[in-house]
């Protein structure tokens, strides 16, 4: 078809404005210029368009889950959300279903979830530098290391709860300094993506995972401690995260390992050096993570609601307090 018939047809099947969240009509009418001409190369009729590229990203994963096949481009001042010609009905369809299931603005949730991210990844990095004043500076004596540290031979005697209670143990200021930032920053990307709750718990897990596998490999003779192997554990469930969705994606699958490349290029440059550096547990909290990414991003394609982050949440910190009570009692 010739160009000016096929700018007629896209916007045909659009219908009307009403498909399109922007209220600007000046950046729609752009998007659309801009896009018109590529999209309707390959039959790819354009649906919507935004300049939120996470709200897109939203409303690829919900033709996504419905077996359709999105594209989401970029644009000078956007994205713009396209799908063969045959899908067009059933992706307008679905999108109006989920339009009428959640009557909440989508972007209020989105603000929300931002702001969630921020508190969590901030609360993490304090409540690292608070634990490190409790166990040095006010209550040294209790023994903190000798109870907590990710010691192999105990571990794999039976004492599981120190692969917990070594995440929040520190050897000096610069080493929980350099891990509290760590942990906010990459806290607040991975709890954008699946929200602060999940994503906290998934930390953890990480981490704890980490330890664990670190001691089957060095079997005896070693202790460890920082909260590195979790903020490597957040690197993987970053990296593969990604991967996995842009994997979903039939016109972006060639980029999918970038991501993963990313993450292992961060644990060169950030994990393999320095005297005192357990580069085992940080490949290993990498890997762990890289996993539970993988799995989540199957399971939960999108971050799940309050109810499901607050129980995350509120699951992580009962772990937490459980493995310090049991080694310290």
């Amino acid at each position: 078809m010739n160009h000016r018939a096929g700018s007629r047809r896209c916007l045909n099947y659009i219908g009307c404005r009403n498909f399109f969240t922007d209220s600007d009509s000046t950046l729609t009418r752009r998007l659309l210029e801009f896009a018109n001409p590529s999209m309707n190369q390959g039959s790819q009729i354009i649906l919507r368009a935004t300049g939120d590229q996470r709200l897109a990203e939203e409303w690829e994963l919900v033709l996504l889950a419905q077996g359709l096949s999105p594209s989401v481009r970029p644009t000078p001042d956007g994205v713009v959300l396209s799908v063969p010609e045959a899908q067009v009905e059933r992706a307008l369809a679905s999108l109006a279903a989920y339009n009428r299931e959640n009557p909440q603005q989508l972007r209020e949730r989105i603000e929300a979830v931002e702001l969630g991210s921020l508190v969590a990844g901030v609360a993490v990095g304090l409540l690292l530098l608070l634990f490190y004043s409790i166990t040095v500076q006010w209550l040294p004596a209790l023994s903190w290391h000798a109870r907590g540290a990710a010691d192999a031979e105990r571990i794999l005697q039976g004492e599981l709860w120190r692969t917990v209670t070594a995440l929040t143990l520190h050897a000096d200021i610069a080493h929980v300094l350099g891990n509290a930032i760590a942990a906010a920053l990459f806290l607040i990307a991975l709890s954008s993506m699946t929200g602060a709750g999940l994503g906290g718990v998934l930390v953890l897990l990480a981490g704890a995972g980490g330890n664990l596998a670190n001691a089957y490999l060095h079997g005896f003779s070693h202790v460890s401690v920082g909260a590195s192997t979790a903020v490597f554990g957040a690197v993987g469930l970053l990296g593969s995260l990604a991967m996995t969705r842009r994997r979903r994606r039939p016109f972006d699958r060639w980029r999918a390992w970038l991501p993963a490349g990313a993450a292992l290029a961060l644990l060169g440059m950030l994990g393999s050096s320095g005297q005192r550096v357990d580069i085992g547990a940080h490949l290993l909290g990498l890997l762990v993570g890289g996993v539970l990414g993988i799995l989540t991003a199957w399971v939960t394609p999108r971050a799940p609601d309050s109810r499901i982050q607050w129980v995350c949440g509120t699951a992580a910190l009962a772990t937490l307090l459980y493995c310090w009570t049991v080694a310290l009692r």
